[in-house]
């Protein structure tokens, strides 16, 4: 089995419930392809008391089948031969049993993964999980059940916002968030993959940090190779991925994909009203929830605008593979193989890569503010924009100090010719004289390679280049 890449608090947090001196109930959910399943088993080392994972599109009765073949494996070493349960209580009854047949001072570890896929109609399957940590294995202080599943509005609605027996029984959780930049570069590493780093920020850009992508790569290639080969020709694995994505997903997954690809046209984000206006969508729960969902699996972010209210913030597509379909794959013709290649350095490209880097180091604020010496600083970060100004990131600092952050995609340094400072300096003004702030502010710019040194510079309080990014 491939290392574990990055993950240590997360890590740090399973192990601990080996610890636990009560039983523990803990939901791991994030998006598809993310990496849940690895971390739960690699950290574990499959030493568990028991395992079983759901089947897509199975019946009742073939998902209690795989229960009942899983938990004979398991029973072999206490030499006891359970029957097919009829139905989940019985299952989980027989589980129940099992366990206790297990020496009584080790932690039972029981992990549950697509627990959404076990869920089918009709099937009473949550009203049986609940009798069984409700009425036994909440009574003791030897279980850890780790549930699993990529579905984040099922997660969502039937097991964290639970009203019924398993309202507030999750005793904790854990949202596992793609890679970071650092962790990538890492990843690449272990494949042998010898990139530069505007090469690993390509890739990046292009699948943001999702291990089940990064996996395609093919260290032999160049980064631009891959991309291509990876999206473009007819048969390329990912070409189709953006399809299957939201329906794994979502119910009605047609709602979530149009909020996403309205998303996608701006960006700087949308309001909710705006949302409603290009989605047709009807303002209500429904479209919350569906906002929330999007939200939890790392799709979208909910992004403060300075001065406001959080409820009247924006909303912002932030998963980068997602954004790089529908700009370069959605209605391209799959004969066209060599598309990205063509593409590389032209207006589409640049329009793209802005967009992109931009999203990259909304991800990476962490380590922005590393580089920045503010680590220890309490902050909050925003966004603004007048009519005739918008600044793409504001660090807004209780030293009494603003960040006014622009993120620059570039292939060189980059330069900063008398019209963009002139622009700048009007960001600036502008900003001050709408907020009203009499904070200090700091110009500060974020680029590929840093900015090339003229006249103009000066005027930067801190250049930062890709390089903090991966700290």
């Amino acid at each position: 089995m491939n290392p574990l890449i990055g993950r240590k608090q997360e890590i740090k947090q399973l192990k601990s419930y080996l610890k636990s001196r009560k039983s523990e109930f803990v939901a791991v959910y994030g998006r598809r392809r993310v990496g849940k399943t690895f971390l739960v088993r690699k950290t574990y080392e499959d030493n568990f008391s028991f395992q079983l994972t759901g089947l897509a599109n199975a019946s009742m009765k073939q998902q209690l089948a795989q229960f009942h073949a899983a938990l004979v494996k398991y029973a072999l070493d206490v030499e006891w031969q359970p029957e097919l349960p009829p139905d989940w209580f019985s299952a989980f009854r027989q589980l129940a049993d099992f366990l206790e047949k297990l020496p009584e001072k080790e932690k039972k570890v029981v992990f549950l993964d697509e627990l959404p896929w076990l869920d089918t109609h009709n099937s009473k399957f949550i009203s049986g999980l609940e009798h069984f940590w409700n009425s036994w294995a909440s009574a003791r202080d030897d279980v850890v059940l780790i549930v699993c599943g990529s579905a984040a509005s099922w997660m969502l609605n039937n097991l964290l916002k639970n009203k019924g027996g398993l309202h507030n029984r999750v005793t904790d959780r854990i949202k596992l968030a793609p890679f970071s930049l650092r962790e990538t570069e890492d990843f690449l590493h272990e494949k042998n993959a010898v990139y530069n780093r505007y090469q690993t920020l390509l890739i990046y850009m292009t699948f943001g940090g999702i291990p089940y992508y990064l996996d395609f790569i093919r260290p032999e290639k160049s980064a631009m190779q891959n991309i291509n080969d990876l999206c473009f020709h007819a048969d390329a694995p990912l070409r189709l991925e953006y399809d299957s994505l939201y329906v794994s997903l979502f119910n009605k997954h047609e709602r979530h994909v149009a909020v996403i690809e309205a998303l996608a046209t701006k960006g700087k984000g949308l309001t909710r009203k705006e949302i409603i206006k290009q989605t047709k969508l009807t303002d209500g729960g429904g479209l919350t929830r569906i906002l929330k969902e999007l939200e939890e699996s790392n799709f979208i972010r909910r992004y403060k605008t300075f001065g406001k209210k959080q409820n009247k913030g924006l909303y912002q597509l932030v998963d980068l593979y997602s954004l790089f379909y529908l700009r370069f794959i959605k209605n391209t013709d799959e004969d066209d193989e060599n598309l990205w290649l063509n593409s590389i350095e032209t207006p589409t490209f640049f329009a793209w890569g802005g967009y992109a880097f931009e999203m990259v180091c909304l991800h990476h604020v962490v380590q922005i503010k590393k580089a920045l010496g503010i680590s220890g600083v309490q902050t909050s970060t925003s966004t603004w924009q007048s009519k005739k100004a918008q600044i793409d990131l504001i660090i807004d600092r209780k030293d009494q100090v603003i960040n006014l952050c622009e993120m620059k995609f570039s292939v060189s340094p980059f330069t900063i010719d008398k019209k963009y400072s002139e622009n700048l300096n009007n960001k600036s003004a502008q900003f001050r004289q709408v907020t009203k702030t009499e904070k200090a502010l700091f110009l500060t710019l974020i680029t590929t390679y840093g900015i090339a040194p003229n006249k103009y510079s000066g005027m930067v309080r801190n250049s930062l280049d890709m390089d903090v990014l991966f700290e």
